[in-house]
């Protein structure tokens, strides 16, 4: 017996939140998968709202790796001071583009792309899933870690590896690529620190509602 539930019975059940958000984009607005992959590593701990009003300066000065691999630290500094950890995610940047030196080379497997610096599995999965590529994980944001307890499809946890590894054995592997993304939009238009219930389309399942 499958210690988190039934994982055909749970994708049923949940239909109804992914064909709401099936393929919806991001709401990081980037435009290609460098852009992606840069502004992801600088929304840790950070909004994605922010990271959206700073990034058309930052890619206007650095339009590709090639450009960002030749800056210098205290010119990077000056377009990202403002975001949350600026000192490191610098850093990691710059190491990424010396690394990668081109935008064709950014990896798009689980095991190339957390080799990079500052990019997690939370990271990784979201590239992966705008790059629609198949998925090695699911996406656990904070918004996920917050949601999926509360419907009831895994215990409490402030722990996203955990709760990826936990939704994981939950659900097939088939729906992997988009449940994450699906629960992380509903935790932030519906299932938000303060719930809007009534409006939720799968109340009748939830553990939280019930």
């Amino acid at each position: 017996m499958d210690l988190f539930g039934d994982s055909d019975n749970w994708s049923g059940k949940l239909a109804p939140v992914l064909k709401q958000y099936e393929g919806r984009k991001h709401p990081l607005d980037y435009h290609n998968r460098y852009q992606l992959l840069i502004m992801v590593v600088l929304s840790a701990q950070d909004s994605d709202a922010h990271i959206n009003s700073i990034a058309p300066a930052f890619f206007e000065t650095y339009p590709n790796i090639a450009s960002l691999s030749v800056t210098d630290i205290d010119s990077l500094l000056s377009h990202i001071s403002g975001v949350q950890n600026f000192n490191n995610k610098a850093n990691w940047l710059l190491e990424i583009a010396k690394n990668l030196k081109k935008d064709s080379n950014i990896p798009l497997t689980m095991h190339g792309l957390t080799a990079l610096k500052g990019v997690g599995r939370k990271s990784a999965n979201v590239i992966m899933r705008e790059s629609h590529v198949p998925a090695e994980g699911i996406i656990a944001d904070l918004h996920v870690i917050r949601v999926a307890p509360r419907i009831g499809l895994i215990p409490e946890t402030k722990d996203g590896i955990k709760a990826e590894k936990q939704l994981m054995q939950v659900f097939t592997k088939a729906i992997w690529g988009e449940i994450g993304m699906a629960l992380s939009f509903l935790g932030r238009e519906i299932c938000r620190p303060k719930p809007k219930c009534p409006i939720c389309s799968i109340k009748d399942i939830c553990n939280y509602y019930r």
